[in-house]
């Protein structure tokens, strides 16, 4: 065995240790819902499926028992009340730490919650889309504005349930669903107005590339 081994595995298992430590995005949503109340896993998921988490967050069931169990042993969720071991692991209830807390508060400082970009399917494609049929351009158009129209509907309706809920418009999720109804209506407006606009579309007059030289 070489004298660099050793070391090399060492290096391994801090590696693992603080990738095991970082919070992740499941990490960080279980930690502020069992923030608001202790909760079991299947609980957990109801009420995230309840508040439409894959619109916001994208955690799936999988991810909420293992984030569960990843919390458990970094002592940042507690198991509370009382437990019977007959009803299985997934109905054990948990709150989060003091510890949890400050853990949570910490990665919300984090600057790249800020500065980041999304880059959407549909942005893409209409950066492809002069490769497309000009009756493919329309139909695609019109597809998309019928999947927002209902969207927008359905981010309507989740709005006046939240407002009724909560009991007043100073809340977190009625400003959050606020955002998605605004991007909506204004994508939907460019939309109309890029269907309008197809027929004089038109390659770049001025097109710049980059030279390489061989």
């Amino acid at each position: 065995m070489s004298p660099g081994k050793p070391a090399a595995k060492d290096s391994a298992a801090k590696k693992h240790e603080t990738k095991t430590r970082e919070l992740t995005m499941p990490d960080l949503v279980l930690l502020s819902l069992l923030a608001e109340q202790p909760m079991h896993g299947y609980q957990a998921n109801l009420e995230l499926e309840r508040r439409q988490v894959q619109d916001w967050a994208g955690v799936s069931r999988p991810q909420v028992y293992y984030s569960l169990e990843k919390l458990a042993r970094l002592r940042l969720i507690a198991e509370t009340g009382n437990h019977e071991p007959a009803l299985g692991p997934e109905r054990r209830i948990f709150s989060t730490t003091a510890k949890g807390r400050a853990a949570l508060a910490s990665a919300l400082e984090r600057e790249d919650w800020t500065n980041q970009r999304e880059r959407p399917p549909f942005l893409t494609w209409m950066a492809l889309s002069w490769q497309a049929s000009p009756p493919t351009v329309l139909k695609q158009l019109r597809r998309r504005e019928q999947f927002l129209e209902t969207e927008l509907a359905r981010e309507q309706e989740t709005l006046r349930a939240v407002e009724k809920e909560v009991g007043h418009v100073f809340h977190e999720a009625v400003w959050m669903i606020k955002l998605v109804i605004e991007q909506f209506r204004t994508e939907l407006l460019w939309l109309r107005q890029i269907a309008a606009e197809i027929p004089r579309r038109a390659p770049a007059a001025n097109p710049a590339h980059i030279k390489t030289t061989h």
